[in-house]
């Protein structure tokens, strides 16, 4: 059952957070009154609680969102652009992609929303009517969401407008911070919260606390900030070694485990709740829990189901049902995913247990006309009788003329037509074109804690210890069996391979294009591998654009776009 905690409130939660922002001050002072709140409210128990609770809300707008998904999956090595949708500029690294893209403004705001409902939790946390426990607790979870929100914020734009105190009232004075002096800010603050968060780990969490931040949540995250911070303009000798340090207290000190199946980890329901999962936004099939605050009217949901579907539905034997999604096909794994990051079938099960490889048919026929498979012309289907497969490798005509039904090959792929990625499918919707998902979103998981460790300690030279780390999470996936012939050896680390570690276990979670950015190999794995980006892509698309609201809204143009944009 899924906690007390997000579940509640939420219509006021989020108009909570609005009334506390003020960064972003486009139609704050139109917004539409709903309850008459104080400006003390806040001092209050209930307000205090409800305060600390819209910091959280924020996270839905990037997490689980397509906004959060378009800046982070489209346009890297592993996926590019399907037939349909929108914001193909993330894709294709054209103009398309320019300061006045509204995701990109949303993003922004959204985030500058969240932190300023943390920094008035903060300031205001000595006036509230609480016990000084509850105070020490809730300003500890705000440093946590503050340095959260700013670590999106600066591996996106770079250095932002850095403010740590609460915005009362709209106001055109920003500035950019340096890099450095965000990232100072960030470690400032997960350092401070992981002495006041509790030790408890997410899934012994009570059902009224789940999903609030814990210490191996703020372990995990310095461990991810102090990886990505050592190859960035604030780097420091010893980055690497903390992020190494803070992963293994994670690993060591709060019984996590990796789940035995690689697949169950992504089991929809109760399942989302697990020993593996650190930290994840909350979702639900209940819209006024699902609402941002960007969108007070649109319960949104997860929409992750969406994204990643080939058009199945409009195939011979097939139409749209609820256990096949709603085919948005927005993002299609490039030739480098299916068949480099996922060569080895044989010992590794998360090629199988990541794409979704075989249609059954719920739409019955007879000499119905094939439609991609050229071994056949007909082919006659019963209910329940497999429509689609695909198998992932090449198969003669032959091969694929003995089977009733089409199969799809790799040199059959189209835009519309390829693997799809099943991690986030959504079978819990009420209905066909019912967009809003229930899932959870896994923002932090054992597996990553591992590979972050293993990246780390061979950046500093320990490759006996990244392989040793590594193998936890390659062993994991190994068919039953093959578990000794999924282990590395020492020699066997360098990053290529660490790249590809993480595509096989991260794939589609929003990770990828904030991965390339870091390694400074963007532009040229792009190039390499994404043939649809490569004309366009170059150095500055180490950033985006900063929103052109924002600049207009900056008194004296002190607040300058990033190069090229």
């Amino acid at each position: 059952m899924k906690s007390n905690f997000s579940h509640k409130s939420f219509r006021i939660l989020a108009l909570t957070a609005l009334l506390f922002s003020g960064q972003a001050c486009k139609d704050i002072l139109d917004e539409k009154v709903i309850s008459n709140i104080g400006n003390d409210y806040i001092n209050t128990p209930k307000g205090f609680e409800d305060a600390s609770k819209a910091a959280y809300s924020s996270m839905r707008n990037f997490y689980g969102s397509e906004r959060g998904l378009t800046m982070t999956e489209y346009g890297t090595d592993i996926y590019t652009t399907g037939a349909d949708g929108s914001y193909k500029g993330f894709h294709f690294y054209d103009t398309q992609m320019n300061s006045f893209v509204d995701i990109i403004q949303q993003v922004w705001e959204e985030l500058y929303r969240g932190i300023n409902t943390c920094n008035a939790v903060i300031e205001r946390a000595p006036a509230a009517t609480v016990t000084d426990a509850v105070k020490k607790l809730r300003v500890a979870e705000m440093k946590f969401l503050r340095a959260h929100y700013y670590f999106i914020l600066v591996q996106q734009w770079g250095g932002v407008d850095l403010r740590l105190t609460e915005t009362i009232l709209p106001t055109k004075k920003t500035s950019r911070a340096t890099e450095a002096e965000i990232y100072k800010a960030i470690t400032t603050d997960l350092e401070a919260a992981i002495t006041d968060l509790p030790t408890t780990k997410a899934s012994a969490q009570s059902a009224s606390d789940y999903g609030r931040a814990t210490k191996s949540a703020a372990e995990h995250l310095l461990a991810r900030v102090y990886l990505t911070k050592a190859t960035s303009s604030a780097k420091a000798t010893d980055d690497y070694s903390k992020a190494a340090t803070y992963a293994q207290s994670v690993i060591a000190n709060y019984g996590y485990k990796l789940l035995p199946d690689f697949a169950s980890v992504f089991a929809q329901g109760s399942g989302e709740i697990n020993d593996e999962v650190i930290f994840s936004i909350q979702y639900t099939s209940d819209p006024l829990t699902n609402v941002n605050t960007a969108n007070l009217n649109n319960g949104e949901g997860n929409k992750l189901h969406l994204y990643f579907g080939m058009q199945y539905d409009v195939q011979p034997g097939m139409k749209r049902d609820i256990a096949g999604d709603r085919p948005f096909k927005r993002l299609r794994p490039t030739t480098y995913l299916t068949e480099t990051v996922f060569k080895d079938r044989v010992n590794d099960s998360r090629y199988k247990k990541t794409f979704k490889d075989t249609w059954l048919s719920n739409n019955p026929g007879a000499n119905l006309n094939t439609s991609f498979d050229n071994s056949k012309a007909k082919m006659t289907l019963k209910l329940g009788d497999t429509a689609i497969y695909i198998p992932g490798i090449e198969w003669t005509v032959a091969q694929r003329a003995a089977k009733p039904y089409q199969v799809l090959v790799p040199s059959a792929y189209t835009a519309a037509l390829f693997p799809t990625l099943q991690k986030f499918l959504d079978p819990n919707r009420p209905d066909l074109t019912y967009e809003p998902g229930s899932r959870d979103y896994l923002a932090f998981r054992l597996a990553e804690t591992y590979l972050i460790l293993g990246e780390a300690q061979f950046k500093q030279g320990k490759t006996t210890e990244a392989a040793a780390a590594l193998n936890v999470v390659r062993r994991r996936a190994a068919w039953p069996g093959k578990e000794t012939a999924m282990e590395i050896t020492p020699a066997q680390v360098d990053m290529e391979m660490i790249m590809q570690e993480r595509a096989r276990e991260l794939a589609g979670e929003q990770t990828r294009w904030m991965d390339l950015k870091r390694w400074g190999n963007l532009v040229e794995r792009v190039k390499l591998y994404n043939p649809d980006a490569a004309a366009n892509v170059k150095d500055i698309h180490n950033l985006r654009p900063i929103p052109q609201t924002q600049i207009d809204r900056t008194e004296s143009a002190a607040f300058k776009q990033n190069p090229g944009f």
